[in-house]
């Protein structure tokens, strides 16, 4: 790899993951792909705390069946919120799984996010709101949900990951 390369991965680290290194390949899209994410995630100024905002992702990527990128932000889940229970519970059931009514809102329309933009509408904007979240808030949201619907069809797109000691 060149300069630019590792320059495009923002994070050395992710040179390991065969997923990374496939992006590498056009480094100025990986590096702009990796910024929106750490700006989606990591942004502390306004909208939903951190633990929501990988609640969203969670729930895009156990809709969607990219195993991978459910687990992982389902740790992140877990940790920012300290509720690993229902987080799992999110994994184990589905997007359809009992949790309180905000996690409940934001669940549903990441998962219509993830289904087809077209089945977000009035009704979970109405429903985000009536739990809580302001503007940012939904926009963010919005975000994790449609930057994760991209990340998974572009993880899939690679195969199915295999689960340690299976391949």
């Amino acid at each position: 790899m060149t300069d630019r390369h590792w320059a495009g991965l923002v994070d050395a680290s992710r040179a390991k993951s065969p997923y990374f290194m496939l992006l590498a390949r056009d480094p100025e899209i990986l590096e702009a792909r990796t910024k929106t994410d750490k700006d989606i995630f990591y942004n502390p100024v306004a909208g939903l705390p951190r633990a929501e905002r990988e609640l969203a992702a969670t729930a895009v990527s156990r809709e969607n069946g990219c195993i991978f990128c459910a687990s992982v932000h389902a740790r992140f889940a877990s940790t920012y919120s300290k509720r690993r229970r229902e987080v799992q519970r999110l994994l184990d059931k589905g997007v359809k799984a009992d949790l309180d009514e905000r996690w409940r809102a934001i669940v549903a329309a990441a998962a219509a996010l993830a289904r087809t933009p077209a089945s977000f509408g009035t009704g979970e904007v109405e429903e985000l709101r009536r739990n809580g979240l302001d503007d940012l808030a939904i926009v963010d949201v919005v975000y994790s949900a449609a930057f994760f619907s991209w990340a998974n069809r572009l993880m899939l797109s690679l195969g199915e990951p295999i689960p340690a000691g299976k391949g």
